[in-house]
């Protein structure tokens, strides 16, 4: 897939690979700066995003725009924002492993255009689709991984931080993490990190 954003748009907006299609009200392609050297990687659209055809919109999305504060980002400023899947499943159940496969090859452009410095994976779908396993978040927390040579954080989604204050402080430190994994990909420091 060697598609422009223009046409990736329209190949989303358009896209009929998977049952998802058939009860979405919006694809929910992302957004953000398109040139960000962040990248954050969630699950899929809910209610929310699904109405209004935007990522992170609901509760999760005002705790994930807090959470950007807090590390002095801000949405659309040098931050890009993207799903696995770009259509809600049912009831905001897990996307099955044949949706996120259909959704894959749009993720990987999106990815391959915005050539971020470093992608933080959002909860348990983005990482198990992203780095293609089934290890636990709290197993992988800490340390860098890669993604198609472009280092990868993993870190809790924010929903499930809503439903589990205590993980709050885990996610800072995940936060804290990536700001200095990102100084030290800036200063060219890639032997600490």
């Amino acid at each position: 897939m060697r598609m422009e954003w223009p046409g990736l748009k329209e190949a989303v907006a358009s896209c009929v690979d998977c049952p998802l299609h058939a009860k979405r009200n919006k694809t929910v392609f992302g957004v953000g700066d398109e040139n960000a050297d962040w990248l954050f990687v969630g699950e899929g659209p809910g209610a929310d995003e699904d109405a209004q055809g935007e990522p992170f919109v609901g509760q999760a999305g005002k705790l994930l725009d807090s959470m950007l504060a807090a590390i002095n980002l801000k949405r659309g400023k040098n931050v890009y924002i993207a799903n696995v899947i770009k259509c809600r499943p049912p009831g905001n159940r897990n996307p099955a492993p044949g949706e996120a496969l259909a959704c894959e090859p749009y993720l990987h452009r999106q990815i391959e255009l915005i050539q971020p410095r470093l992608i933080v994976a959002l909860g348990k779908v983005a990482v198990s689709n992203l780095l293609a396993t089934d290890a636990s978040i709290a197993s992988l927390r800490g340390r860098l991984h890669q993604y198609r040579g472009i280092p990868l954080i993993v870190t809790y989604h924010p929903a499930y931080l809503l439903r589990s204050l205590p993980d709050k402080a885990k996610a800072w430190a995940d936060l804290c993490f990536a700001v200095k994994a990102m100084g030290d990909l800036q200063s060219g420091k890639n032997g600490s990190i």
